[in-house]
């Protein structure tokens, strides 16, 4: 070898050496998903918290107009003019004569100004429907949160029947194994075939390219927790829960729409967007009313180097609108189309919760069926591999009748899974379409 390429192998195995080991996580699924709700978690979630911070910033823009408005100004000015240009003329006096062009003048004026807004309806409203905005987004915060926790408890569960498939995966190699020392030992006493042998190591190899392929699962499900936690792709992840069965209540149908009336948080959401509306087609409707505004101000002002005179000006306004080419008008039944088509979703999004609610039910209902049966399948399968080996062992039958149950435990094996993720998965959707995820997270 070079001694360049030397040294840069020991240079590299240096700083792998150097480099700092994994993150290891040792995750529950209630902390995976808490891991998540935290701060610098999931970006969904942030992306929620800074749009609730935005509104919350449109809030206070909307109260401005209706608070007190100060200013200060400093102005210097250096001026020369004709005097004749504005009509001043002089008479004529023997012996003076009498400047036509002056200048040039320097003047300087510091003044404090402010104005406070007396009556303005419109912008009242406005305000008020600024307040809604911020609401609705602080109830989608909470919404993004609630989706958040249930797409990390859904991977955390994933990655949980991924370890349980592999693990069904490598009891079906070790049976598999069983069955093919079972098949060449018959042969060696005369009472199994070459084809039997043949037979148990190809369903042996099936099995094995099985726990291959459940061993890419498992890593894919790892990434994806990783992924939705937002956490270190990098890291090892050792998962406390493990894929049991527990049985799960299922509430009434009318309970749980009670409940996710009053917890979801879209439909509190939907509820302010819809008051928005309102307020902002008020303040449209309102912007043809009278406006008054109160000022002043106060400052000195002089020529440069001379006498500085204290001044000021106060007053009322009043504005009364008349004729802005129809934008009013228009602004106005823009504002109602919005707040009609806010009603529309209010009322869809009501329909879509009760869907959501009753379908999740359904499933939950399904999947306690499908874990019965697939538990009594794999009960049945297992007493069936067993009689099958007692069989062979006593001469009454071949071989192939222990192949063909050891495959039907497989399959049951692997069906158990199946079900019981289903049943969890099942038990967060229920949680997450009424609104109270921690009930289903134990």
């Amino acid at each position: 070898m070079k001694p360049a390429a030397l040294a840069a192998l020991m240079l590299a195995a240096c700083a792998a050496m150097r480099a700092e080991p994994p993150q290891r996580l040792r995750l529950s699924l209630r902390e995976a998903v808490e891991m998540a709700a935290a701060p610098g978690g999931a970006a969904r979630l942030e992306l929620a918290r800074e749009a609730a911070r935005a509104a919350e910033a449109r809030k206070r823009q909307a109260l401005a107009p209706l608070l007190p408005n100060v200013d200060g100004s400093y102005t210097f000015r250096s001026f020369t003019n004709n005097l004749a240009s504005f009509g001043i003329q002089f008479p004529a006096v023997p012996g003076i004569a009498f400047p036509v062009f002056v200048g040039p003048i320097d003047v300087q004026d510091t003044r404090a100004a402010a104005s406070q807004s007396v009556f303005d309806l419109a912008a009242i409203r406005r305000w008020q429907a600024a307040q809604a905005q911020a609401r609705a987004a602080a109830a989608e915060s909470e919404e993004a949160l609630l989706k958040t926790r249930a797409a990390v408890a859904t991977a955390y569960l994933n990655a949980v029947r991924a370890e349980a498939a592999l693990e069904a995966a490598r009891a079906n190699v070790a049976l598999a194994e069983r069955i093919l020392k079972l098949a060449e030992s018959q042969k060696a006493a005369g009472t199994g075939t070459g084809i039997e042998v043949t037979r148990a190591a190809a369903v042996l190899e099936q099995e094995r390219q099985k726990m291959i392929s459940a061993g890419e699962d498992r890593a894919a499900a790892r990434l994806g927790l990783l992924r939705a936690m937002n956490a270190d792709l990098g890291a090892e992840l050792e998962l406390t829960d493990r894929m049991l069965y527990a049985p799960a209540e299922i509430p009434a149908p009318e309970r749980a729409l009670e409940a996710a009336r009053e917890l979801r948080p879209e439909l509190r959401a939907q509820a302010e967007r819809e008051r928005a509306a309102r307020l902002t087609a008020a303040a449209a409707k309102w912007e043809r009313l009278p406006s008054a505004r109160a000022f002043g101000d106060y400052g000195v002002i002089g020529r440069t180097g001379s006498v500085y005179l204290p001044t000021r000006s106060a007053g009322v306004q009043v504005t009364v609108p008349l004729w802005d080419g129809g934008r009013r008008d228009a602004r106005r039944a823009e504002a109602r189309s919005l707040e009609r088509a806010e009603e529309i979703r209010s009322r869809d999004m009501a329909r879509q919760v009760e869907m959501e609610v009753r379908l999740a039910l359904e499933a939950l209902q399904s999947a306690e069926g499908q874990v019965a049966a697939a538990r009594a399948v794999f009960a049945q399968a297992e007493r069936e591999l067993e009689q099958a080996e007692r069989r062979v062992a006593a001469g009454v039958a071949t071989p192939l009748e222990v192949t063909e149950a050891q495959a039907r435990v497989a399959r049951a094996r692997e069906a158990v899974v199946a079900a019981v993720f289903r049943q969890k998965a099942a038990r967060i959707e229920l949680g997450a379409a009424a609104g109270n995820l921690d009930l289903m997270l134990d």
